[in-house]
């Protein structure tokens, strides 16, 4: 479970990290531990947890309507924290990333959020909205905690910005490889790959690439540039949205789309 670990091990066996993002709750508790444990199973390595929230800023359509469909159900940051101490409980062994935007942890009290996190099973944190120039407390205490601060890059990240993003990061770096929200996309720019060749030039972390990324292809142009790993989100929440009266009919379609990501995560 441990998220160094984790990336040695890909390294080791010449395959980048495929990070599967989930909002928790959408369109039910239930779906989501189905769908958790399919992305497992199928070729995710690590799980980007999402904790829904009702103003999702860097998030596109997709996971907007998903939070709210999951806050409508009634999911709160407390049932998510149980929701990720059940998949540990039912043996999920990969590491948990949980993403959040800093109202939650703020309203419930930083270091009880991270002692919570912690002792359900959480490895690491991304707080989207939360810039680096304001995450050093965080930083300090998840230090305590044993967990990582996951710290993200855009496109329009200056270098002075980049430099102290990557004093500050840990577990790895996160690179936005678009402006704009998430959700999934048609092509991947050019701007993206020289991104991913400028933050691995520079940074001694594993560096990994999301926003838009929905396709083998995708995932191999950016493991083809350098980095570490790449994370898919929208489109797995697509395939689901289009039944959400059975969304367990569309796992196996969700399997699918993991193992075809996953392939090209593969290194030549």
């Amino acid at each position: 479970m441990d998220l160094g670990k984790k990336f040695h091990e890909l390294k080791e066996k010449n395959e980048g990290v495929h990070m599967a993002h989930v909002y928790y709750g959408d369109p039910n508790e239930e779906f989501s531990i189905k769908l958790i444990k399919t992305l497992a199973e199928n070729g995710a390595d690590i799980i980007e947890f999402g904790i829904p929230f009702s103003d999702p800023i860097a998030d596109g359509p997709t996971f907007q309507a998903a939070c709210e469909r999951a806050l409508k159900n009634g999911v709160t940051p407390t049932k998510c924290i149980q929701g990720i101490r059940k998949l540990r409980n039912d043996g999920l062994n990969k590491p948990i990333v949980v993403t959040t935007y800093y109202n939650i942890p703020y309203i419930m009290g930083v270091e009880h959020f991270l002692n919570k996190i912690k002792m359900a099973g959480v490895q690491a944190l991304i707080v989207p909205d939360l810039p680096v120039e304001e995450a050093n407390s965080l930083i300090e205490q998840a230090k305590k905690f044993g967990i990582h601060v996951i710290l993200q890059v855009t496109p329009t990240t200056s270098e002075n910005r980049l430099k102290r993003i990557i004093e500050n990061a840990s577990g790895f770096i996160y690179i936005i490889g678009v402006e704009g929200v998430t959700g999934a996309r048609e092509k991947l720019g050019e701007s993206t790959i020289k991104l991913v060749r400028k933050v691995k030039n520079c940074a001694d972390i594993p560096v990994i690439v999301g926003f838009g990324i929905s396709k083998e292809e995708h995932a191999k142009r950016i493991i083809s540039a350098g980095a570490d790993g790449v994370v898919v989100g929208s489109a797995y929440t697509e395939i689901y949205s289009k039944n959400l009266n059975n969304p367990e009919k569309t796992l196996p379609k969700i399997a699918h789309l993991v193992k075809q990501i996953k392939k090209g995560c593969l290194k030549n």
